[in-house]
């Protein structure tokens, strides 16, 4: 059998882990042929491809990124994107396709295994936000990167008695502000799920520093204050999958807090530091048995499925139980970490 393997979407640490997985099981155990498609679904969809073997994957474990590039390719948005497809994975003698990405490259997964195409998916993202698995790889190396900034930050603002905004990636879902804001103590923590108040944001600046702290603000990129205000755009350009770049929402309110309360205050964009460099050794681990999993779905014939984490077993689950709707902080969890605010 021959197998494509492609990669779409950000980049996020533990994508090679997954290929690496994939590949080596495949080939060792079930005696699979691959091709690597380069840059997501712009591989398949113009026919660029890579050699893709054992040899290749040697030593890349640990790096961060992806050796065979991503994109946000979106064939369904091009006319004839899909018949191209089918018919490059033909004249390819492609038999099967494992996808790798988050929302928008296993959406296409999910509408082309409709179509009859056999894929099966693999779920990335930083933000978490994938139903169906209780994480996704590239999550706990974006909060450990955001931690340890905070973490640093806190001896900034402490010196210089300023109020820190550190701006978060968290375009819906607030996982990686809510999980480093509680391990990095952060004074207030806000996400798109609960629009934020900023009247009572200011008060907890206030409270902290009568307690002699200098407060620290986590705030995702997707948060909204209360009052019906929009998300702070980067810009107004959509990309393939109609998503506007964010960015912004951290200078917004660090202007906002020092005009109501006085304090100095300076905000801090983690941008894509976040989604770069080595995976945890978490993420390794995660994205390996993922990859090992989909090698066996793969034998087995169990496409249009996706693989999972279910407490510490891999499963697989449709892939529309992934992609059907996002998975979001409850006000639950929410207020596990309000405790702390002020």
């Amino acid at each position: 059998m021959r197998v494509g393997v492609l990669t779409g979407g950000g980049d996020c640490p533990g994508l090679n882990a997954v290929i690496r997985a994939v590949v080596r099981k495949g080939v060792t155990q079930h005696g699979f042929d691959f091709v690597g498609y380069r840059d997501g679904w712009k591989g398949p969809l113009e026919g660029l491809t890579r050699p893709l073997g054992i040899e290749e994957c040697r030593g890349i474990l640990p790096r961060g990124g992806t050796i065979l590039g991503s994109s946000r390719t979106n064939p369904f948005s091009i006319e004839g994107g899909v018949e191209q497809i089918t018919a490059n994975l033909a004249a390819d003698g492609v038999d099967a396709l494992v996808a790798i990405g988050g929302e928008d490259t296993l959406g296409v997964a999910t509408r082309l295994a409709d179509l009859g195409v056999r894929v099966v998916g693999v779920p990335k993202t930083i933000d978490n936000d994938l139903s169906g698995t209780d994480f996704t790889f590239g999550f706990d190396t974006a909060v450990n990167i955001a931690t340890e900034a905070i973490d640093r930050l806190h001896t900034t603002a402490e010196s210089h008695h300023r109020v820190l905004v550190v701006e978060v990636m968290g375009r819906h879902a607030g996982w990686i502000a809510l999980h480093a804001g509680i391990a990095g103590g952060a004074s207030t923590v806000l996400i798109p799920e609960q629009p934020f108040d900023i009247e009572k944001v200011c008060a907890h600046v206030e409270t902290r520093f009568e307690s002699e702290y200098a407060p620290i603000i986590v705030v995702s990129e997707g948060a909204t204050p209360i009052d019906g205000g929009d998300m702070t755009l980067a810009s107004g350009e959509k990309d393939a999958f109609g998503h506007v770049r964010l960015g912004g929402i951290g200078d917004r309110l660090a202007n906002e807090i020092e005009q109501r309360t006085g304090k100095e205050a300076r905000a801090v964009v983690l941008g894509h530091i976040q989604r770069g460099g080595t995976p945890t050794a978490f993420d390794r681990w995660l994205a390996t048995r993922f990859g090992l999993q989909a090698a066996d779905a793969v034998a087995e014939g169990d496409f249009g499925t996706m693989m999972a984490l279910r407490g510490t077993d891999i499963v697989r689950v449709p892939l529309i139980e992934g992609t059907g709707e996002l998975k979001v902080v409850s006000a639950e969890e929410y207020a596990e970490a309000q405790v702390f605010f002020g």
